[in-house]
């Protein structure tokens, strides 16, 4: 080894031992006849010290010439520092080196590698690799190291045996764009990359496999925000012989193992909601329950006032915020001007304030006595300092439209605490949606999902409304995971192709190979896969996965740092039988 310790271990313990450190340069300060140098490694910084007089005169002009992030390796004695530094570990001593050694010199880096650096995002991902040396950035895949590590342990605990599964599979057509692999050996035939690992782990289930996890990555061909990458990681996981509140307890304490393991939390009691309440309350499927402010239907006491935008809307719907009866007409006017943006695509907003005089006054109070604001108030259960908001429209569009204006009052108000965690099961999706464009039904999760047995009459007869044996898990509005009961039979199986509008001939050439399977004895089963990038995102405290990810992509999914995607040699293309052609779209 080229160090005895490393740069985060010395204490007053290992005075006056001699020790060889090896690192980068963060730093270095000359006063002259005095030369301090902060070298850092993994594991911490370390000062070292070249003081005239008792250190070679060489050695000082040697250490008076290093640079930022030079790789040096350093002997000498520990020391007790007169000046102690009570804000880093390795405060209370330094080095007073004896012997130095550049390593390699590097040229001055294209941004300070520090905590706070004053590189912007583009050039710390083209340098990704210098970005890496930074605290806070290493920091997070430490916390990912863990998190895995731990993942592992519980698994393993439950009796789960991780099995890895193709890379190379076949492309299907539901879901997201799958990323294609030309095959050199087929002309003319591609592999996909997965979008999960889902038919391999219920081919698993029925070859006797009856608790199987994997830590794996997935691919999507889809647009990127903060927290999608083209190429992200799952924990997958699959168990026969369960119903969904088997899995519902299983995975329900993976969580609390690493909330309890990794941050010292006990998450405690996790609310179970069905998706019908989650859109009537809170306008999604992923509620966020830090705080309160559900919806409150206010068309029996809204409607029938002479107010027209009211009158004729499908729905009144409003929530309360607490304690914000101060906001000023400024504020309510920018928040006006904020549902009204094309993102949130409100006409307009309507607000009540209950003044902590106990006074009613609206912006409406052209058409709405007291008494009818009262009747509001009351439906609200607001007390006087409270401010009620109220949109009207098309039910399903001011939902949604209200579920950004209460996240947007919980983050104003200071209410979406990120060192806080409220976890949520929502479970009874729907099996399938509508799909406009293409004018029929979609799998909401995906066709494997099995229905409840109950509802499987309404296929026939009203396909929306079939409830789905899936469940997803939601952290802080954020969904980490979700699964479902899995169909486990080919008649059903095949039911479920023909309402989601596959032929015979279709089903059979993409999922030929499963429903075979399912005549040779499959158990029940049913599975989840937690998004783990987004897991640890939410444990460091933050929005975006890719701080998580060692080389991500950029949002046009890019690799900026190795400038991928690239083209290809023309002879590779040749090997592959493809030629390319550009169309403008």
């Amino acid at each position: 080894m080229l160090r005895t310790h490393t740069c985060g271990e010395l204490r007053l313990d290992h005075v006056n031992q001699e020790v060889t450190l090896a690192g980068w340069v963060q730093r270095v300060r000359n006063k002259g006849g005095l030369i301090w140098v902060d070298l850092r490694d993994r594991y911490g910084v370390t000062q070292l010290i070249f003081e005239e007089g008792s250190t070679d005169k060489a050695l000082l002009e040697k250490a008076a010439d290093l640079g930022r992030e030079f790789v040096v390796s350093a002997s000498g004695t520990v020391i007790e520092r007169t000046a102690k530094n009570d804000k880093m570990p390795t405060g209370s001593i330094e080095i007073k080196v004896s012997q130095l050694e550049v390593l390699n010199a590097a040229k001055i880096p294209p941004f300070i590698i520090e905590d706070e650096t004053d590189g912007g995002d583009e050039l710390r991902m083209k340098y990704r690799y210098l970005d890496l040396r930074r605290n806070v950035v290493r920091e997070k895949l430490q916390l990912r190291h863990r998190m895995m590590q731990e993942t592992r342990k519980f698994m393993d605990g439950q009796n789960f045996i991780e099995v890895e599964t193709p890379v190379l599979i076949k492309s299907t057509p539901e879901g997201a764009r799958d990323f294609v692999v030309p095959s050199r050996t087929n002309p003319g035939e591609f592999y996909a990359l997965p979008q999960s690992p889902q038919t391999f782990k219920q081919l698993l289930m029925v070859s006797g496999f009856d608790r199987y996890f994997q830590i794996v990555k997935c691919f999507r061909d889809e647009d990127l925000r903060a927290d999608r990458q083209p190429e992200f990681t799952q924990i997958d996981c699959e168990m026969a012989f369960v119903n969904q509140e088997d899995i519902l307890n299983t995975f329900e304490g993976l969580v609390k193992h690493l909330f309890s393991s990794v941050k010292g939390i006990d998450l405690g009691y996790v609310e179970h909601m069905t998706f019908a309440d989650a859109m009537k309350y809170y306008g999604n499927d992923k509620p966020d329950l830090r705080f309160d402010m559900k919806f409150v239907e206010l068309n029996e006491v809204a409607k029938g006032k002479g107010f027209g935008i009211f009158d004729n809307a499908e729905l009144v719907v409003g929530i309360c915020a607490k304690g914000a009866a101060e906001y000023t007409r400024k504020q309510i006017d920018e928040l006006t001007e904020w549902v009204k943006r094309p993102q949130i695509g409100a006409k307009g907003l309507v607000y009540a304030r209950y003044t902590a005089d106990g006074n009613l006054k609206s912006s409406v109070d052209k058409f709405y006595e007291v008494e009818d604001l009262q009747a509001w108030a009351d439906a609200f259960g607001a007390e006087p300092g409270d401010l009620m908001l109220v949109l009207s429209g098309d039910a399903k569009a001011v939902r949604k439209q209200l579920s950004e204006l209460r996240l947007r009052m919980g983050e104003d108000l200071g209410l979406r605490d990120r060192t806080k965690f409220k976890p949520l099961w929502v479970v009874d999706f729907p099996l399938l949606e509508w799909d406009e464009e293409t004018k029929r039904y979609h799998a909401m999760h995906h066709p494997f999902t099995s229905p409840k047995r109950e509802d499987i009459p309404l296929l026939e007869t009203d396909p929306g409304a079939v409830r789905a044996n899936a469940y997803d898990l939601v952290i802080n509005g954020v969904e980490v995971g979700g699964g479902s009961i899995r169909i486990h039979d080919r008649a059903t199986q095949q039911l479920m192709f023909t309402h989601l509008g596959f032929s015979d001939e279709e089903a059979q050439k993409q999922f030929g190979f499963l429903m075979e399977a399912f005549e040779y004895g499959a158990p029940p089963h049913g599975g989840i896969a937690f998004g783990f990038d987004r897991l640890c995102a939410i444990f460091g405290g933050s929005d975006s996965i890719r701080d998580y990810i060692a080389f991500p992509k950029n949002n046009s999914g890019r690799d900026v740092m190795i400038d991928s995607p690239s083209t290809i040699a023309d002879e590779q293309l040749k090997e592959l039988s493809i030629r390319v052609s550009l169309e403008q779209k």
